[in-house]
């Protein structure tokens, strides 16, 4: 019988249900579409990047934060395992968030197309009553082709790029009129890298037993 890794693991998550800091419906969806039973408790953070933040730390910085105040609300017994990601879109070394209405989509689109560009996720895991997080970076490149002004009105048009980071989602519409090839991860595009989540979940299991005994070892007198 063939040994199925990422079947192991979610039987391991079966029993396990864990908390999605984030109201990002992709998010959901990509965590029901790859069979991971979850909760949704949003965080309510200040999402502004700090002063010559670069874009790698400033998606790692949010998704702990989001995933520790998400975790302090919750009872620490019995234990859960919080998660939370942040994605920006880089192009140059513009961050490009989601627009503030129908023309700030279109200048953000125009820009975009014809070029290749950068989605850069941070992926952050709390345990409760851990004051720790596990966290990752993942970067994929974007590759959209020429568009005119008219196939860009239409998209824009069509309501989805009004609250998508960058203007576009690659799972709908915008994927399929406009990206022409993405390296590396397409669902940290989407949002939220499986694969990468994955190995960070295993990573942060193999770990947090000693992490539990330095606990004990601080707490005892």
């Amino acid at each position: 019988m063939s040994h199925d890794p990422r079947q192991e693991w979610l039987d391991r998550l079966s029993n396990e249900i864990i908390v999605l800091a984030s109201a990002s419906p992709r998010r959901r969806d990509l965590l029901d579409h790859a069979g991971i039973a979850h909760e949704v408790i949003p965080a309510d953070i200040d999402e502004r990047p700090l002063a010559g933040e670069q874009p790698a730390g400033m998606v790692l910085r949010l998704a702990r934060e989001k995933a520790l105040v998400v975790a302090t609300r919750l009872a620490p017994q019995p234990p859960r395992w919080v998660l939370a990601a942040d994605t920006i879109v880089v192009l140059d070394s513009d961050v490009l968030g989601k627009p503030e209405d129908a023309e700030h989509a279109h200048r953000m689109l125009r820009r975009l197309t014809g070029r290749r560009h950068r989605v850069v996720s941070g992926v952050a895991l709390v345990r409760t009553g851990l004051d720790h997080a596990w966290s990752l970076a993942v970067t994929s490149e974007v590759t959209m082709r020429t568009a005119t002004e008219a196939e860009i009105r239409a998209y824009v048009a069509t309501g989805e790029p009004l609250d998508k980071a960058g203007s576009y989602g690659i799972q709908g519409e915008g994927g399929r009129r406009f990206v022409t090839e993405v390296e590396g991860s397409e669902t940290n595009v989407m949002g939220l890298p499986l694969d990468e989540t994955r190995e960070l979940l295993e990573r942060a299991r193999r770990e947090l037993p000693a992490l539990e005994r330095a606990r004990e070892r601080q707490a005892t007198p």
